[in-house]
């Protein structure tokens, strides 16, 4: 390890002891059970065994999935969290488009076809048989945000009626000097797919295509042809009429020779994008291209159980976790099953394990401890948000959340990466455990690629309630802090929604799994044996809706 690194984790420890006596949140004095790599392994294994087929919602996983859940949760003797069921159902719409296999783009120069999948992905969130668009404006619209609240409108002065918006993936601050501006490298709502997915509909555009690019996006091309390809999942509220047709990415070369082809330089827009009056950029381009639908409505189901409190049963503690993956997919190596074992059996085993010992905890939590397993994460966190929309208990009375989202599969490590560190109280009552443990806290190590957006806990900070979310994972306790970033640059890399995403015993070292469930279940037994309500900070954009139950 390098000098530089060396004193990097030792500035890192300081602060984390700082932090530590700075919060003393209540502990009980009760001995925490303590998991095993065997209380996590065979779900782990079960759910991610190519017979589960990548648990897909709608797909022949799902009852596989669910029913498993919902077994697991009757052994353990967990009571059904949904009014006397186990399940909730979240209903939605697939959509399954087929494109073309070519985009054509008409400039001054001529015609240039461009290779679906190889070049461009593209799909439809509306419920009509056919899009056909023919030789559509193309428009430069910087970052596709219209913040009102920060003077900010990469739309400002312009129709977007029958044209196709081309914008930036993530914030205009990314890559920049200054971390107040859009917060510099650490990525706001503003930068996610998502907003840039609702800002075109709400702009009335025909489509929407986002430059991907490999760093600000934070995966590579391999996962947008994964991910944006084959059935698309959305809620049934979202199956509306007025959206824009086309959705989709385009490969940062595509986007450079096509500017280049109307005469514009992608790097000088880019420049002017991020400079505050930015106005959209009309190109000498014509796109057309067409696809068909096939969708149906149908339901998936969140799984809900829960344990009762002794003392203060309308007070719950929330784990989360989603059941799901994205099913079977393009081959790679002639495996055409993404399994899904790191993202996100081994946070569904996880939790389980958790339940199972907290169940067999001699004395009850005083608390309500509630265990929430959702599906369809992996199509735009759809499962949580239905939740949050649809709570089994009043968002009020929920204390707090635990999110598991993979789980590190490299061996023990003496960090823990704190995702979205800063927004609540939580950072402080984790870092009680993790010292427990002779571990620290890292800040989020990579907050451009906006992992807070990413995964359940962020629906439930939408309405409220503080969230811990994160994983060790940097600084192994044998290896050292690079061989760490290189575990996890590879896996992102090579594995992350991939049929490569698979459990072996022979590569996996459950030491790490097993360190970090054994952290979430301290925090969750500590919080459900006390009376603290953790906080939002005052820097963070999330609030409590109301702090208490009246």
């Amino acid at each position: 390890m390098s000098i530089r690194a060396s004193l990097l984790l030792i500035g890192l420890v300081i602060i984390s002891v700082c932090i530590i006596h700075s919060c003393d949140p209540s502990e009980t004095t009760n001995t925490p059970n303590l998991i095993t790599a065997e209380d996590i392994l065979p779900h782990l294994e079960e759910l991610s065994d190519d017979k589960y087929m990548g648990r897909m919602p709608f797909g022949p996983g799902d009852k596989m999935s669910v029913d498993y859940l919902v077994e697991q949760c009757k052994k353990m003797g967990l009571k059904p969290g949904n009014n006397g069921s186990y399940t909730q159902s979240v209903p939605m719409v697939e959509i399954t488009s087929t494109s073309t296999e070519s985009m054509s783009i008409t400039s001054k120069q001529g015609t240039k076809e461009y290779q679906f999948g190889e070049d461009y992905v593209i799909h439809c969130q509306k419920t009509i048989d056919e899009v056909d668009i023919d030789d559509a404006q193309m428009v430069f619209c910087g970052y596709g945000i219209d913040a009102a609240s920060s003077g900010w409108n990469d739309f400002a002065g312009i129709d977007m009626k029958d044209k196709i918006a081309v914008v930036l993936v993530n914030d205009p601050g990314f890559g920049g000097e200054d971390s107040t501006f859009f917060k510099g490298d650490v990525m706001t709502y503003y930068g996610r797919w998502t907003y840039k997915y609702e800002e075109a509909d709400r702009q009335g555009a025909k489509g929407l295509l986002i430059i991907h690019e490999t760093n600000s996006a934070g995966y590579p091309w391999f996962v947008v042809q994964s991910s944006w390809t084959g059935p698309q999942l959305g809620l049934e509220k979202e199956s509306v009429q007025n959206g824009a047709d086309i959705k989709g990415w385009i490969q940062l070369d595509m986007a450079k020779e096509i500017f280049a082809s109307s005469g514009q330089d992608l790097s000088g827009l880019i420049k002017q994008a991020r400079t505050p009056g930015f106005k959209p950029v009309e190109l000498d381009l014509k796109m057309s291209t067409a696809l068909s639908n096939v969708y149906k409505r149908d339901a998936s189901d969140n799984v809900i159980a829960y344990i009762e409190g002794s003392k203060n049963p309308d007070e719950h503690v929330l784990y989360s976790a989603h059941w799901d993956h994205i099913g079977v997919g393009t081959p790679v190596a002639g495996d055409s099953i993404y399994n899904g074992a790191l993202d996100n059996a081994s946070g569904t085993a996880t939790v389980l394990a958790i339940a199972d010992n907290l169940m067999k905890q001699e004395t009850k939590p005083e608390r309500s401890i509630l265990f929430t397993f959702v599906t369809a994460e992996e199509q735009g966190l759809l499962g949580s948000e239905y939740y949050a929309l649809n709570p089994t208990v009043p968002i009020n009375q929920i204390v707090a959340n635990v999110n598991v989202d993979g789980c590190n599969p490299n061996g023990k490590m003496n960090d823990f990466q704190i995702v979205g560190y800063g927004h609540s109280e939580m950072d402080e009552i984790a870092a009680v455990e993790l010292k427990k443990q002779g571990r620290y806290v890292l800040p989020d190590q990579e907050p451009g690629k906006g992992y807070f957006f990413r995964s359940d806990h962020f629906n439930f900070a939408k309405v409220g309630i503080p969230a811990l979310f994160g994983e060790g994972g940097y600084d192994h306790e044998e290896h050292g802090v690079e061989y760490g970033k290189k575990k996890k640059a590879e896996y992102t890399a090579q594995n992350y929604h991939a049929p490569s995403d698979e459990y072996d015993a022979d590569t996996w070292d459950m030491g790490g799994v097993v360190q970090d469930a054994q952290l979430y279940y301290n925090v969750g037994w500590n919080l459900a044996n006390s009376d603290v309500w953790p906080q939002w900070n005052p820097e963070s954009e999330f609030e409590r809706k109301k702090n208490l139950i009246d």
